[in-house]
């Protein structure tokens, strides 16, 4: 598509049903002639374990308290230095964007669905379940991480984010707070390709 790009790095986050992998697919699919590579969390988290010799099986489908708080942390880590030193990269995670915080050339995206019915049932879709079932799991999922994420990450959330004045001392620690993103994307608002077209915009300020 394009030689010449306004950022090095792309990160793509939010919560289950809010359709960040599908827009990772989107951006693989459109980039990839020119050399952009993309992983999901999951895909990511294998490579790195592989890298170290670890065994990892299954597809790493958990929430953040299925794996040692060093593990996690070498995983997240790992990926922020990517995004610092090297260059097309698409990393699509939960913690990604914020991972992404004060690395200059990345755009970091938040994905979102304002109707949380529709969010389920992309999930019972996605997973075969009941209703029922999804809610469960992306409510415990939500919980266990968050928890998880902010005892891990409060250093790093007062120097990336309270610091550089993009959110105040007195405010929650939220990962996927709008204004640590630098577009967000309704997709209960807009559909897959006009998404995707927001992207390559962001990306290439094309006319």
């Amino acid at each position: 598509m394009h030689d010449n790009y306004l950022y090095n790095n792309i990160t793509i986050s939010g919560l289950p049903g809010s359709g960040s992998t599908t827009m990772l697919d989107s951006l693989r699919e459109a980039l990839k002639f020119d050399g952009w590579v993309g992983y999901s969390g999951g895909g990511y988290m294998r490579e790195y374990a592989k890298k170290q010799g670890l065994d990892v099986e299954g597809d790493l489908h958990h929430s953040a308290g299925a794996y040692p708080d060093d593990f996690d942390l070498q995983v997240d880590m790992d990926m922020r230095n990517k995004l610092q030193t090297e260059s097309r990269w698409i990393l699509e995670s939960w913690l990604s964007g914020f991972l992404a915080q004060q690395v200059p050339g990345t755009l970091k995206i938040l994905m979102k669905c304002s109707d949380k019915s529709v969010r389920v049932d992309r999930i019972v879709n996605r997973d075969g379940v009941t209703p029922d079932k999804a809610i469960a799991n992306m409510n415990y999922r939500y919980e266990v991480n968050a928890q998880k994420w902010r005892r891990m990450y409060k250093d790093q959330w007062q120097e990336w984010v309270v610091k550089p004045g993009t959110m105040r001392p007195s405010d929650p620690i939220d990962f996927w707070h709008q204004d640590l993103y630098d577009l967000v994307i309704d997709t209960f608002a807009s559909n897959q390709q006009e998404s995707l077209e927001r992207v390559v915009h962001a990306i290439t300020q094309k006319k």
